[in-house]
C-alpha cells in the first residue's frame, strides 16, 4: 500500500460534554420544568433526563464518576457487542476532549489539517426531542436546540481557524424558527450544521415547505450533515413488526432493528429523497454528508437510484424530472464518511472513484480508531496514492475550503 504522510481532514470527530449544567445558563427558565436537559440521578437511575423523562442510553454509558472508554477501541467495541460485555478499562476524559485550544494541539499531534466536530452525548437526545416536540409543542424543543448551539458557540466557536468546524443543530419542527436559527448560525460563522435524518411532520425534508431554510444554507454555502441517530420516522415500522422503538442502542436493539431501522436504511431514504425531489437543482451550493453510517451501502444505492429513476420515468415527480442521473447528482453534491472496517477498495471500484468518500476517526469515541492516520492503515488497503489522498484529506478540504 502506498504510504501517505500528508495532512488529514477528519470528517467525524466529537465533543465530550463533561456535564450539561450549561443548559441552566442558556435555556430560558420558563422551559426548565419540562425541557431542562440534565445528567443526574432520577427515577430511572443515573442518566440523561429531559425534564423528568429519561433519554434511552446503553446502561453504564453515562457514569457518575465521569469515566469513559479510551478512544479507538473499535475491535474491542465490536467484540463487546458480540458478547454483550462492556469495555471496562475506562479513563478520565482528557482536556482535548472538551476544550478548544487543547483539541487544536491534539490535531497538530495527529497531523490533522481540518476537522468536523460533532456533538457528543447530545446526539442521543434527537429521538426524544422529536417525540416531545410532537407531544408538548415545538417551542420548547427549539429552545433546547438553541441553548445547546449557544454553548457550542461559546466553548468551541463555529469555525476555529479553519481547523475545527463545529456542528450546531437544526431541526424542522418549526420553519420560521429554523430560518431564524440558520441565519444566526451563519452570522456567527457557521459552516456546517447537523440535523436528524428523515422527514418532518409528514413532509419530506426537501419539500418546498422548507425551502426558506434551505435558501439560507444555500446563500451561505453551509454544509448539511446527517449523523447516525434515532430515526423516529421508522418507529411505526418497528411497532408494525411487533417490536419496541427507543431502546438503548447497544443492549436494546434487536438484530432486525439494527438491519432495517437504524443507520443504513434511514440514511438511504433521507438522501434519496433529497436527490429525487430535485433539491440540488434548487440549492446547488449545499453539500450533504452522511456521517457514521458507513459506506458499504453506497454502490448498490447509487445503482438503485438510477434504476428507479427509469422505473418512474412516467410517474409523478413533485419537483420536476431530474436532468441527470441520480448517481451523478449525488456524486457532485454528497459525501459519505466510510468506516475503516468497510471494504473501501471494493466501494471505490464499484462506484468508479473515490471523489465522494471521506475518512472519519470518530475521536474520542471508543468505536473509532486510536488516531486519524490509523484509518488509512486499516481502511485504505489496495487503494492508489491519489485515492488515499482524496479520502484522507482532499475531499474533506474540497467540502470545506479554507475561509477567504
Amino acid at each position: 500500500m502506498p504510504i501517505y504522510g500528508g495532512p488529514i481532514f477528519d470528517s467525524d470527530t466529537h465533543i465530550h460534554e463533561v456535564d450539561f449544567s450549561f443548559f441552566r445558563e442558556f435555556l430560558p427558565k420558563k422551559f426548565h420544568e419540562d425541557w431542562l436537559l440534565e445528567v443526574r440521578n432520577g427515577p430511572a437511575g443515573f442518566g440523561m433526563y429531559i425534564g423528568e423523562r429519561v433519554v434511552p442510553t446503553t446502561p453504564g454509558e453515562m457514569r457518575e464518576d465521569g469515566l469513559m472508554p479510551p478512544p479507538g477501541r473499535l475491535k474491542e467495541w465490536l467484540a463487546a457487542i458480540a458478547s454483550g460485555k462492556d469495555i471496562d478499562d475506562r479513563i478520565k476524559p482528557t482536556q482535548d476532549m472538551y476544550k478548544r485550544r487543547e483539541r487544536i494541539a491534539k490535531l497538530d499531534e495527529f497531523g490533522v489539517d481540518g476537522s468536523i466536530l460533532f456533538i457528543g452525548h447530545m446526539v442521543t437526545t434527537f429521538g426524544m426531542l422529536d417525540l416531545l416536540a410532537e407531544e408538548l409543542g415545538a417551542e420548547g424543543a427549539c429552545a433546547v436546540i438553541h441553548a445547546y448551539n449557544e454553548y457550542l458557540l461559546k466553548e468551541w466557536s463555529f469555525n476555529a481557524d479553519d481547523r475545527i468546524y463545529s456542528t450546531p443543530i437544526l431541526a424542522l419542527w418549526d420553519v420560521d424558527w429554523a430560518v431564524k436559527e440558520a441565519k444566526w448560525i451563519a452570522d456567527n460563522g457557521g459552516r456546517v450544521i447537523v440535523m436528524p435524518m428523515g422527514p418532518a411532520r409528514g413532509k419530506a425534508a426537501a419539500d418546498a415547505t422548507y425551502d426558506p431554510l434551505w435558501r439560507v444554507l444555500d446563500d451561505n454555502h453551509i454544509v448539511l450533515t446527517f449523523h447516525v441517530s434515532e430515526a423516529t420516522f421508522m418507529h411505526p415500522l418497528v411497532r408494525a413488526f411487533g417490536e419496541e422503538p427507543m431502546k438503548p442502542r447497544r443492549m436494546g436493539l434487536t438484530a432486525w432493528q439494527w438491519m432495517f431501522t437504524y443507520s443504513e436504511i434511514p440514511i438511504m431514504m433521507t438522501m434519496a429523497s433529497f436527490v429525487y425531489l430535485n433539491f440540488f437543482e434548487r440549492f446547488p451550493n449545499i453539500k450533504m454528508v452522511s456521517v457514521e453510517n458507513g459506506a458499504e451501502w453506497l454502490p448498490r444505492f447509487l445503482h438503485k437510484m438510477d434504476k428507479m429513476r427509469g422505473m418512474a420515468r412516467n410517474g409523478y415527480w413533485p419537483q420536476g424530472q431530474l436532468k441527470e442521473r441520480p448517481s451523478t447528482i449525488f456524486k457532485r453534491h454528497c459525501f459519505v464518511v466510510a468506516y475503516p472496517e468497510d471494504d473501501i477498495k471494493k466501494i471505490v471500484d464499484e462506484i468508479g472513484g473515490a471523489e465522494c468518500l471521506l475518512m472519519g476517526s470518530d475521536y474520542p469515541h471508543a468505536e473509532g480508531v486510536p488516531t486519524p492516520r490509523d484509518f488509512m492503515q486499516e481502511g485504505c488497503i489496495g487503494l492508489t496514492e491519489p485515492e488515499i489522498r482524496a479520502i484522507m484529506h482532499d475531499n474533506g478540504r474540497r467540502l470545506l475550503p479554507r475561509s477567504a
